[in-house]
């Protein structure tokens, strides 16, 4: 079969052909339909120290797909032949504390397909039958595809309650505007999204997702001030991993605030701490997707009406994966997408 694959230690990837994966005890075998690709995956591909830290090539890339169950192995549970599945990338021990106390993703011996394991950027993928998200019949298949993603943007968007709330986003990148879309949905009062990339700042404009500023140029006292807030935000969710974005949401909080946080810094930096004391704000890490209560609240949103579809800007055949890539690190995009099989 074919498969994007990091052959060897430096940039870029190979389309090349691998040995057809098996689906052993409790597995189950997927024809891949769609990928995304993800922040980590530029990572990978450009083999910055992140990558040379955490990826031993040969490797299958590739953590984000939708694809349809072709074989079960002996003992899988909960899906068959013909589902139309997504992946908890997420493949944990089932041993800890935490697997044993139904908090999986906690879990300390965590293996992520696509980094540790042969991913999903491949015509197949062997996965645990039970890291298998089953989707119903006619969801859009763009939306099913960056499924993984979407449950980042829910755990962050509902880790504290938004409902009559005003909430800031700090960066509106795809996980970013989704997570604004699903705050809006869950009935805040204000979503305001902060970045400083034109292109994304529009698409998050045309897409509904609230009032966007480019803090290049807007205070977030400026727009406090012309959405008639007394107080400062009630609910932050910082996306973007910048230092200066997170120090910026610390001051723009109102007293009690709380702060889910999802970005990852690009450098260390400072925060003064006493600010977080004497206006009693809370900060919460946010990493992946709770298994699989995320997953569940991401496929009521969907059918609930929450079009996460819109935020895929670009779509390439697997053999134009370069400018995939291209696409998606150039800032100049929302989600992209490799198709490599129709159903």
């Amino acid at each position: 079969m074919r498969a994007l694959v990091k052959v060897a230690p430096g940039a870029g990837l190979e389309l090349t052909d691998v040995p057809m994966p098996v689906a052993g005890a409790g597995e189950a075998l997927v024809r891949v339909l769609r990928t995304g690709i993800c922040g980590t995956d530029l990572h990978i591909v450009s083999w910055d120290p992140w990558a040379q830290a955490n990826v031993r090539p040969p490797l299958i890339v590739g953590h984000e797909f939708v694809g349809e169950v072709v074989e079960v192995g002996p003992g899988s549970r909960g899906v068959q032949v013909g589902d139309l599945v997504s992946g908890e990338g997420h493949i944990v021990c089932e041993r800890c504390r935490h697997c044993r106390a139904g908090q999986r993703h906690l879990c300390p011996n965590t293996e992520g397909i696509g980094v540790n394991r042969d991913g999903a950027f491949a015509e197949y993928i062997v996965m645990p039958a039970g890291n298998l998200w089953r989707h119903p019949d006619g969801i859009d298949l763009d939306a099913a595809a960056i499924f993984d993603p979407f449950g980042n943007a829910v755990h962050t968007a509902l880790k504290f309650p938004v409902h009559g709330e005003d909430v800031l986003v700090a960066g509106a990148g795809p996980i970013g505007i989704m997570a604004a879309l699903v705050a809006r949905h869950a009935g805040a009062r204000n979503v305001v999204l902060t970045d400083v990339n034109p292109y994304r700042l529009e698409l998050a404009e045309r897409l509904g997702a609230g009032t966007t500023v480019d803090v290049r140029s807007t205070t977030l006292e400026e727009v406090r001030q012309r959405l008639g807030m007394a107080e400062g935000f009630d609910v932050g969710m910082e996306m973007s991993g910048d230092p200066i974005a997170l120090h910026d949401m610390i001051e723009g909080m109102a007293n009690g605030g709380r702060i889910a946080m999802l970005g990852l810094p690009s450098k260390e930096s400072s925060v003064d701490w006493s600010r977080i004391v004497l206006r009693m704000i809370t900060i919460s890490g946010i990493y992946g997707r709770e298994m699989y209560e995320t997953w569940y609240q991401a496929s009521v949103l969907v059918a609930a009406g929450v079009d996460i579809s819109r935020v895929v800007t670009h779509r390439f055949a697997s053999d134009q994966h370069e400018a995939a890539f291209e696409a998606a690190a150039s800032g100049h995009s929302g989600k992209v997408i490799i198709e490599w099989a129709q159903r």
